[in-house]
């Protein structure tokens, strides 16, 4: 319906939000105005890292999955020349949403992640916060990451046999053609997937992977973990953590 579409109000940042009603998950910093309750526009994961990473003079970051911008908004304040890709459409438009009403000069990208990594060109920083336990092959990921960054900072869930239990984990799955033995936890999103604003991944399920096997994976793809944080076994979605590494070969 025609109503639908248009607006008949002068333009205002929370008319400009409300396309989205319902769906924000970050907190937005625009005075006056209301969307969600994640502190994602200031974070202290994403402070962490700009403390880690201080010491480098390349500041041409990659994101991938920037939900909200949130993380983008940080980073840019802090001197980051940020392109970020998002491959959930409406998440995407609401960083389009967030950079008008931010003036944010970071650049967006509407795209499949691990399809973007395969001919993207090399960067110093790739930011990977909350994607990796989204992915349906996270080795795979992990190696396409470190084909193109010298450095990275990662925040993701890990699996725990002791935690991670109930009806959203069924068996687990050992890959027969991997580059080194691990074991997949498949984790599905259920109810998670009726809501509008889900920013899970582009399945119903993902694959998690242990916290032993993910240090492996780093280990494997050339990594080298310089620094941990944010280690919350008792997370209430699962346990996690936060790292940064740089490339072995640097």
């Amino acid at each position: 319906m025609l109503e639908d579409r248009y607006t008949s109000q002068a333009p205002s940042a929370q008319d400009t939000l409300d396309l989205f009603r319902g769906e924000w998950s970050s907190q937005v910093p625009v005075p006056g105005t209301c969307t969600g309750h994640a502190a994602l526009f200031r974070d202290d994961r994403i402070a962490w890292l700009i403390e880690q990473d201080q010491s480098y003079r390349d500041k041409a970051a990659l994101e991938l999955g920037p939900l909200e911008a949130g993380h983008t908004y940080m980073l840019e304040r802090s001197g980051y020349d940020v392109t970020a890709v998002e491959g959930n459409s409406r998440a995407f438009l609401k960083c389009l949403v967030v950079k008008e009403l931010l003036g944010l000069k970071s650049h967006f990208l509407f795209g499949d992640i691990n399809e973007h990594l395969k001919t993207s060109y090399p960067v110093g920083l790739c930011v990977a916060s909350g994607v990796l336990y989204h992915q349906l092959d996270p080795i795979r990921t992990l190696q396409l990451i470190a084909a193109k960054a010298q450095r990275l900072f990662l925040w993701t869930h890990y699996y725990d046999p002791n935690l991670c239990t109930g009806a959203l984990f069924s068996h687990p799955e050992t890959p027969k053609a991997a580059p080194f033995p691990h074991t997949l936890y498949p984790r599905s999103y259920l109810q998670a997937l009726e809501w509008d604003g889900f920013c899970g991944g582009p399945a119903p399920m993902a694959n998690w992977l242990s916290r032993a096997d993910l240090l492996r994976a780093l280990d494997h793809a050339g990594f080298e973990v310089l620094a941990t944080a944010f280690d919350h076994p008792t997370h209430q979605n699962g346990p996690c953590l936060a790292l940064y590494a740089i490339r072995k070969n640097r």
